[in-house]
């Protein structure tokens, strides 16, 4: 299996991922360091969501 992102996922910025869930980016960087949403790393050390996985948990919530 290649651990590479797979060239077709959007990734999301925090700022994108927490207009959605209607909360503060810093909310969401909160929900990552508490491993409660995943996150990417890009090499200069900002994370990026994946997009299919916020979408997964936007339905789960009930918030879209």
């Amino acid at each position: 299996m290649n651990p590479r992102i797979d060239e077709a996922e959007n990734l999301l910025t925090p700022s994108e991922v927490a207009a959605l869930f209607r909360v503060d980016p810093k909310t969401v960087t909160r929900w990552a360091k508490a491993g409660k949403i995943g996150s990417i790393r890009t090499l200069g050390g900002h994370r990026r969501f994946r997009e299919s996985e916020v979408r997964q948990l936007l339905e789960a919530d009930g918030s879209q």
